[in-house]
């Protein structure tokens, strides 16, 4: 899921947005509502790469990136999350989440949390769906490649 490292959430600011392009200034960002608006966005605003965002494990050292989160998503509840996230109890969000992550932590992680989590999957899943594709395909490349490494090395020697 290195496509991750092209998504972004701003602080106080809804939704996701696509990374253009890095500039003096700030960043240039586009919405991913559907509008497409582009905009510049100041170095002071708070923007978090969605490839750099874990969440809290309940080993005090341990945290599972959010791409690991995504792709169990994926896996458990396919291309949308149908979970009713404006009447959701507490409880509900956290019985949800420990279906995906069992060892979260619950002091540390908010149901508000879990919230955007869903609403990032299911703007993810629909607007790039080749997200969650490229993870399936780019292991078995790795994995032929690494074998191939080895033998260029062995044959420099």
């Amino acid at each position: 899921m290195e496509a991750l490292q092209e998504v972004a959430h701003i602080a106080g600011r809804p939704g996701l947005f696509r990374i253009i392009k890095p500039g003096r200034a700030g960043v240039i960002v586009e919405s991913m509502d559907g509008k497409g608006k582009r905009e510049m966005v100041s170095v002071n605003a708070k923007v978090s790469v969605l490839k750099d965002i874990s969440i809290y494990s309940e080993e005090f050292n341990k945290s599972t990136p959010l791409s690991e989160i995504f792709t169990t998503m994926r896996e458990k509840h396919g291309e949308k999350v149908d979970f009713d996230t404006k009447n959701a109890s507490q409880d509900e969000f956290f019985t949800f989440f420990g279906e995906i992550m069992p060892d979260f932590d619950q002091e540390r992680v908010y149901s508000s949390d879990i919230k955007k989590i869903i609403q990032w999957y299911n703007l993810l899943s629909a607007s790039m769906p080749e997200l969650f594709e490229e993870s399936k395909e780019e292991e078995p490349e790795a994995k032929e490649e690494a074998p191939k490494a080895k033998k260029k090395a062995k044959s420099k020697e």
